[in-house]
């Protein structure tokens, strides 16, 4: 069934080191105090940890408690719920997204574009697909965080209706994600959204927020406050798409490829 309307929820949050039972709960709390009818609910990337190298400490399987604990809330929220979390799979660790929706059913995405100066290559394994989910007649683009550096990634080849990223992007390059969520939102001509963590982690890096939701213009539809944390809740429009884009059709104009 196609919504002309999707609300979706973005949660700005500090995170608590490497303690997904802590983050779980403060989350719980967080999305308690959502009272509007919603469709989506965005968590930051690594949400029960923080951006750690540690996976052998903190992963999880595909049958964890985390996971269990995303199938109760969107079944109480009646919304899905989607955020990255270490997963340990056939011995290997992936930053993983999930996009858990309302009856249960799990989509995924293994993130594509390990973060080299953190070393998140040398632990973790690199996605080698894209992602694109069907949810309430959108098209669904889900990335992570330094996938964001690499627009041909998320090149819009699929006709995808939204294009969001969930981050732990640190404050010295901050004005790169503000710049890059914009234009992928331009290129694609697709709401983008950007959903990052705020507070230090262990390792000193601090992380600003600057969580917000872009029209296929690049014009700010909802945005959190900087530095805080903040819970937005923004609606996007099918027919806002639809109009300008058979209005423009830039996307008519774009180039042909295949990655390998």
């Amino acid at each position: 069934m196609m919504q002309k309307h999707l609300t979706i929820a973005i949660i700005q949050s500090n995170l608590v080191w490497e303690n997904p039972i802590q983050n779980r709960l403060d989350f719980y709390r967080k999305l308690s105090d959502i009272k509007d009818s919603i469709d989506l609910i965005i968590l930051p990337e690594m949400f029960t940890t923080g951006f750690t190298m540690n996976p052998n400490i903190v992963s999880e399987n595909m049958q964890g408690n985390t996971i269990e604990w995303m199938k109760q809330i969107a079944k109480e929220k009646k919304a899905a719920l989607t955020g990255s979390i270490v997963i340990s799979e056939n011995n290997e660790y992936y930053n993983r997204l999930l996009f858990v929706e309302p009856s249960g059913k799990i989509h995924y995405y293994d993130k594509r574009h390990t973060f080299t100066l953190a070393g998140e290559h040398l632990v973790y394994t690199a996605g080698k697909k894209h992602t694109i989910i069907n949810y309430k007649g959108w098209k669904i683009n889900p990335l992570i965080c330094y996938d964001l550096r690499f627009p041909v990634w998320a090149r819009n080849t699929q006709d995808y209706d939204l294009l969001f990223y969930v981050a732990n992007w640190p404050k010295p390059r901050i004005a790169a994600w503000d710049a890059l969520l914009k234009a992928r939102a331009i290129e694609n001509m697709s709401y983008c959204i950007g959903v990052n963590r705020v507070g230090l982690d262990a390792n000193n890096l601090e992380y600003p927020g600057h969580s917000v939701v872009y029209d296929l213009f690049g014009n700010v539809v909802e945005t959190c406050e900087d530095d805080k944390e903040d819970i937005t809740i923004a609606t996007l429009s099918k027919d806002h798409l639809k109009n300008y884009r058979q209005k423009l059709q830039f996307l008519n104009d774009r180039d042909s490829f295949t990655l390998m």
